[in-house]
């Protein structure tokens, strides 16, 4: 690991998030759907009520990849957990152990909160993030769908009381 490092991202990184998201959304097939500013992600990620937090995967002083996560709870434990919204290393600096080393962090974090779990989404068509994450010895929950409303439908929705 001495070949990078991990770190807590700041408020002065907010620009290179944001590189590292259309990187992401890239990588995805879908960079037209970032419509995520700096602004907005100062504020979403640095603000008064944070909704997320970001690991910083560097080598030397330029950013190589990210973790983004949120808790989220689970009554069956009655503890909360991470949601890894997002994994990212950048192409060229990928098979350095980066993507480990990020979420070798994120459990550290959720071992010292006392989470219940960790959880995070893959694209069916993504088959080296798969066997990545298998290799850690993480399991697919094929007998959950997961179903998602977007911000139109959460307007209609939330008007039909």
């Amino acid at each position: 690991m001495s070949e990078f490092t991990i770190r807590a991202a700041v408020v002065g990184d907010v620009p290179v998030i944001l590189e590292l998201i259309r990187g992401l959304a890239e990588y995805e097939r879908a960079p037209d759907q970032v419509v995520c500013d700096e602004a907005r992600l100062r504020e979403s990620l640095f603000g008064a009520q944070p909704d997320a937090e970001v690991l910083l995967a560097c080598v030397g002083d330029r950013a190589a990849g990210f973790a983004v996560f949120f808790h989220n709870y689970s009554t069956w434990w009655g503890r909360r957990g991470i949601y890894l919204e997002d994994l990212f290393v950048r192409p060229e600096m990928r098979g350095r152990g980066i993507g480990k080393g990020l979420l070798q962090a994120v459990a550290r974090i959720a071992r010292d909160r006392e989470c219940a779990r960790i959880e995070w989404s893959v694209l069916d068509w993504n088959q080296p993030a798969i066997d990545f994450y298998r290799s850690l010895g993480a399991v697919a929950k094929d007998e959950w769908t997961i179903y998602r409303i977007n911000r139109p439908e959460i307007e209609k929705l939330a008007g039909t009381d």
